[in-house]
C-alpha cells in the first residue's frame, strides 16, 4: 500500500484495509449462516460477494489493473452503498449497507490492488484456530491506530478495557452498552470476561446478544462491525448513530442497560441544539458530561457502570459539571474513583484519565479514591512500553481489601463521605498526583485544560463572594 499514490499515510491504510477486511469476515459468516439455513439469500448481489470477485483462483481469470479498479470504483462501492435497507431488514444484512456507507477506496493502482486483495484472500477464517489467531492481529491493527493521527481518539488501550470489564463482573444474561463504541474495545473485553460463564446453548444464545453499540464516526463504526464478526458475534447490535442527538427525557426503561462501558469523547464542544436534548441544568456544552447525562438516564435500577473521565470533569465547579455530579451522587451509588497515571492514552493525548465505577442502587453515602502510580522503572508510557493489564494489579489487590493508604503525607487511597464532597462544592480531584512533574502539553491540550481550570476557578469564586454578600446583606445588582 505504501507504494501506492493514492494512500497517505497509515489511518488511511487502515481504512482501505478494513472494507476488505469487512467483505472477507463477511463472506466468511455468509457461508456458515447459508450452511445452517438454505433459504439464506445474501443482501449482496452476486457479483459483488467477495467470493465472486476478489478470490483469485489462479487461472488466470481473476480481475486486476484498470478492470479491477473499474469493478471496485464503478460496480462494487456504488452497488454496497445503494442497498436497500428497511427498518424490517436483519441487522446482520442491514450492516452492510451502514459500513460502506462512508467508505471510500484510495489505492488508484489496481496491480498493487490485487496483490492486497489476494494477502487478506489467504486468511482462513473458517477454520475456528486461525480466525481466533486473526482476531488478535486484528486488535493490533486497532491499537496501531492509536498513532495515526487524529484516528487515535477510537483506541482505548486494551488493559483499561479488561481492567473495568473485570472488576465490572458480567453476568449471563445481561446486556451491556456503550454509546460512543469506537472500535469495540470495551465491547470485546466484556465479552472475553463473560466467555468464562458460559455452560449451556442458552448461555451462549445470551451472550452473543448481550452487547449494545453506538458509533458516530464511519471508520470506527466498520472497524467495530469488523470486530465483532471476528468475535463470533453474527449479529452485531452496533449502530452508526449520534447517541447526544436524543431527549434524555424521552428514555424509557426499555432503553436501558444492566452494564455500561464507557470512554466517552471528551475535550470537545458540542452544538448549541445538541445541549437542547438535556435538561437545562445539566446542558453542558463539553462532550463528556453530556455523555455522562446520557449514561445517568440510560443504566438500569440497579445496574452497574465503569465510565472513563478526565481531570476536568473531578474539579470542575461550572454549574452544569455540579449538577451533573449531584445527580450522580443523589440518585446513583458512586462507590469508587481510580485516578490513572498520565499517558495512559500517550501519544493520543495526554490529558490525565479517571475511571468512576457507579451503580444505580440507592444515593452514594460513602466514596472511596484510589491513585494508580506509574509502575516501577516507567516515567511514562509510550509506544513501545504500554500499559498492561499488570499494572492495575495494586488497585486489584485493594479493590477486594480497602484500606485508606499515605504515601509521604500524601493520601493514595480515602474514603470521603458524600457530606465531606458537597461541602468542597463536588470537587472530587481527590487523592491526586502530588509530586507531578510539569508536563509539557501540546498547545490545543494546554489551552483545554487551562480554560476548563480556569471556569472551575471562576464558579469558585462567585460562589464564595455570592456567600459573602449574601452574610452581608448586600445586593450588588444595585446601582
Amino acid at each position: 500500500m505504501r507504494n501506492d499514490a493514492g494512500i497517505n499515510g497509515d489511518a488511511q491504510r487502515i481504512e482501505q484495509m478494513a472494507w476488505m477486511l469487512f467483505l472477507k469476515v463477511y463472506d466468511a459468516k455468509e457461508k456458515d449462516w447459508e450452511f445452517d439455513d438454505e433459504d439464506y439469500v445474501s443482501i449482496i448481489p452476486e457479483e459483488c460477494r467477495w467470493s465472486n470477485w476478489a478470490v483469485d483462483d489462479r487461472s488466470g481469470n481473476a480481475m486486476t489493473g484498470d478492470n479491477l479498479l473499474n469493478f471496485v470504483n464503478n460496480t462494487l462501492f456504488p452497488t454496497l452503498k445503494g442497498l436497500s435497507v428497511s427498518k424490517d431488514t436483519p441487522i446482520k444484512k442491514s450492516i452492510v449497507k451502514t459500513t460502506f456507507e462512508d467508505a471510500n477506496n484510495y489505492m488508484k493502482d489496481g496491480v498493487l490492488l490485487r496483490q492486497v486483495i489476494n494477502v487478506i484472500d489467504e486468511l482462513e477464517l473458517d477454520d475456528y484456530e486461525e480466525s481466533h489467531a486473526f482476531g488478535d492481529i486484528y486488535e493490533t491493527i486497532l491499537k496501531e491506530l492509536q498513532s495515526a493521527g487524529s484516528s487515535g481518539e477510537f483506541y482505548t488501550p486494551r488493559a483499561v478495557t479488561d481492567f473495568m470489564a473485570k472488576m465490572i463482573k458480567p453476568q449471563i444474561g445481561e446486556n451491556v452498552a456503550d454509546f460512543a463504541c469506537g472500535t469495540g474495545g470495551f465491547l470485546t473485553s466484556w465479552l472475553k470476561e463473560l466467555s468464562a460463564h458460559i455452560e449451556t446453548t442458552e448461555d451462549q444464545e445470551k451472550y452473543d446478544n448481550s452487547i449494545y453499540g453506538i458509533e458516530k464516526k464511519q471508520f470506527p463504526y466498520m472497524l467495530c462491525i469488523t470486530n465483532m464478526l471476528l468475535h463470533g458475534i453474527d449479529v452485531p447490535k452496533i449502530y452508526h448513530d449520534n447517541s447526544l442527538l436524543r431527549d434524555v427525557l424521552d428514555y424509557t426503561e426499555e432503553d436501558q442497560f444492566e452494564v455500561i462501558l464507557m470512554n466517552p469523547p471528551y475535550g470537545g464542544n458540542e452544538k448549541n441544539e445538541v445541549k437542547n436534548h438535556f435538561p437545562s441544568d445539566l446542558a453542558s456544552s463539553e462532550t463528556a458530561d453530556l455523555f455522562m447525562s446520557v449514561i445517568m438516564y440510560r443504566l438500569k435500577k440497579n445496574g452497574r457502570a465503569a465510565v472513563i473521565l478526565p481531570d476536568g470533569f473531578l474539579f470542575g465547579t461550572d454549574n452544569a459539571k455540579v449538577a451533573i455530579k449531584k445527580k450522580l451522587l443523589s440518585e446513583f451509588n458512586l462507590h469508587t474513583v481510580i485516578r490513572m497515571p498520565h499517558s495512559v492514552f500517550a501519544p493520543y493525548t495526554s490529558i490525565t484519565t479517571n475511571i468512576l465505577f457507579f451503580d444505580r442502587t440507592g444515593p452514594t453515602t460513602e466514596t472511596w479514591f484510589y491513585r494508580l502510580d506509574m509502575p516501577e522503572g516507567y516515567k511514562n508510557f509510550s509506544k513501545t512500553k504500554p500499559m498492561e493489564l499488570k499494572h492495575f494489579a495494586p488497585a486489584m489487590d485493594w479493590w477486594e481489601n480497602r484500606e485508606e493508604i499515605a504515601v509521604d503525607g500524601f493520601d493514595k487511597a480515602k474514603k470521603y463521605t458524600v457530606e465531606e464532597i458537597a461541602e468542597k462544592n463536588y470537587n472530587i480531584d481527590l487523592c491526586g498526583y502530588p509530586h507531578e512533574e510539569e508536563e509539557i502539553l501540546p498547545p490545543k491540550e494546554l489551552i483545554q485544560q487551562y480554560q476548563a481550570k480556569r471556569a472551575s476557578l471562576n464558579a469558585d469564586i462567585d460562589r464564595i463572594l455570592a456567600q459573602i454578600t449574601d452574610i452581608l446583606g448586600i445586593d450588588i445588582t444595585e446601582e
